[in-house]
Protein backbone atom coordinates (compact mmCIF):
# COMPACT_ATOMS: atom_id res chain seq x y z
CA UNK A 1 0.00 0.00 0.00
CA UNK A 2 2.66 2.54 0.91
CA UNK A 3 4.40 1.83 -2.28
CA UNK A 4 1.68 2.79 -4.40
CA UNK A 5 1.05 6.04 -2.57
CA UNK A 6 4.43 6.67 -2.86
CA UNK A 7 4.31 5.97 -6.70
CA UNK A 8 1.17 8.44 -6.69
CA UNK A 9 2.72 10.67 -5.27
CA UNK A 10 5.43 10.37 -7.37
CA UNK A 11 3.59 10.29 -10.99
CA UNK A 12 1.51 13.69 -9.65
CA UNK A 13 4.65 15.42 -8.94
CA UNK A 14 6.11 13.93 -12.24
CA UNK A 15 3.21 15.46 -14.11
CA UNK A 16 3.22 18.72 -12.67
CA UNK A 17 6.87 19.59 -13.17
CA UNK A 18 6.18 18.68 -16.85
CA UNK A 19 3.47 21.06 -16.80
CA UNK A 20 5.22 23.80 -15.43
CA UNK A 21 7.83 22.97 -17.70
CA UNK A 22 5.63 22.75 -20.69
CA UNK A 23 4.50 26.68 -19.48
CA UNK A 24 7.76 28.06 -19.79
CA UNK A 25 8.27 26.81 -22.91
CA UNK A 26 5.81 28.06 -24.01
CA UNK A 27 6.30 31.59 -22.62
CA UNK A 28 10.08 31.36 -24.08
CA UNK A 29 8.63 30.62 -27.12
CA UNK A 30 6.10 33.89 -26.64
CA UNK A 31 8.81 36.28 -25.80
CA UNK A 32 10.51 35.16 -29.62
CA UNK A 33 7.32 35.35 -31.07
CA UNK A 34 6.93 38.98 -29.94
CA UNK A 35 10.14 40.11 -30.83
CA UNK A 36 9.54 38.88 -34.27
CA UNK A 37 6.63 40.83 -34.15
CA UNK A 38 7.62 43.95 -33.04
CA UNK A 39 11.12 43.92 -35.00
CA UNK A 40 8.65 43.02 -38.27
CA UNK A 41 6.47 46.43 -37.21
CA UNK A 42 9.80 48.21 -36.94
CA UNK A 43 11.02 47.15 -40.11
CA UNK A 44 7.96 48.29 -42.03
CA UNK A 45 6.98 51.47 -40.30
CA UNK A 46 9.70 52.30 -37.89
CA UNK A 47 7.17 52.28 -34.99
CA UNK A 48 4.59 55.32 -36.46
CA UNK A 49 1.96 52.69 -35.84
CA UNK A 50 2.41 50.19 -33.14
CA UNK A 51 0.48 47.36 -34.21
CA UNK A 52 2.39 45.00 -32.38
CA UNK A 53 1.05 45.66 -29.44
CA UNK A 54 -2.25 44.30 -30.35
CA UNK A 55 -0.24 40.65 -30.29
CA UNK A 56 1.51 41.70 -27.43
CA UNK A 57 -2.01 41.95 -25.73
CA UNK A 58 -3.12 38.74 -27.33
CA UNK A 59 -0.44 36.68 -25.80
CA UNK A 60 -0.63 38.27 -22.82
CA UNK A 61 -4.08 37.47 -21.59
CA UNK A 62 -3.39 33.83 -22.51
CA UNK A 63 -0.40 33.56 -20.52
CA UNK A 64 -2.30 35.46 -17.40
CA UNK A 65 -4.77 32.84 -17.55
CA UNK A 66 -2.35 29.59 -18.40
CA UNK A 67 -0.65 30.77 -15.20
CA UNK A 68 -3.88 31.40 -12.78
CA UNK A 69 -5.11 27.92 -13.74
CA UNK A 70 -1.33 26.61 -13.43
CA UNK A 71 -0.78 28.69 -10.24
CA UNK A 72 -3.72 27.66 -8.47
CA UNK A 73 -4.75 31.42 -8.00
CA UNK A 74 -8.32 31.90 -8.13
CA UNK A 75 -10.10 35.13 -6.39
CA UNK A 76 -13.87 34.17 -6.95
CA UNK A 77 -13.37 30.09 -6.15
CA UNK A 78 -10.63 29.62 -3.61
CA UNK A 79 -8.47 26.61 -3.29
CA UNK A 80 -11.20 24.50 -1.36
CA UNK A 81 -14.09 26.64 -2.49
CA UNK A 82 -15.36 23.45 -4.51
CA UNK A 83 -14.48 21.25 -1.38
CA UNK A 84 -16.98 23.47 0.62
CA UNK A 85 -19.40 23.64 -2.28
CA UNK A 86 -19.76 20.10 -2.20
CA UNK A 87 -20.06 19.73 1.68
CA UNK A 88 -22.70 22.16 2.06
CA UNK A 89 -25.02 20.61 -1.05
CA UNK A 90 -24.63 16.95 0.96
CA UNK A 91 -25.77 18.47 4.08
CA UNK A 92 -28.64 20.51 2.33
CA UNK A 93 -29.67 16.93 0.68
CA UNK A 94 -29.05 14.98 4.08
CA UNK A 95 -31.43 17.10 5.54
CA UNK A 96 -34.08 17.60 2.57
CA UNK A 97 -34.46 13.82 2.92
CA UNK A 98 -34.26 13.26 6.30
CA UNK A 99 -37.62 14.75 6.26
CA UNK A 100 -38.86 12.69 3.36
Amino acid sequence: METTDRQNKYFKAKERVDTVKSFYMSLVSNVVTITIVAAINYYVNEWRHPWFLWVVFGISVGVIFKAIKLFGYNAMFGANWEERKIKKYMQEDEIKNRWE
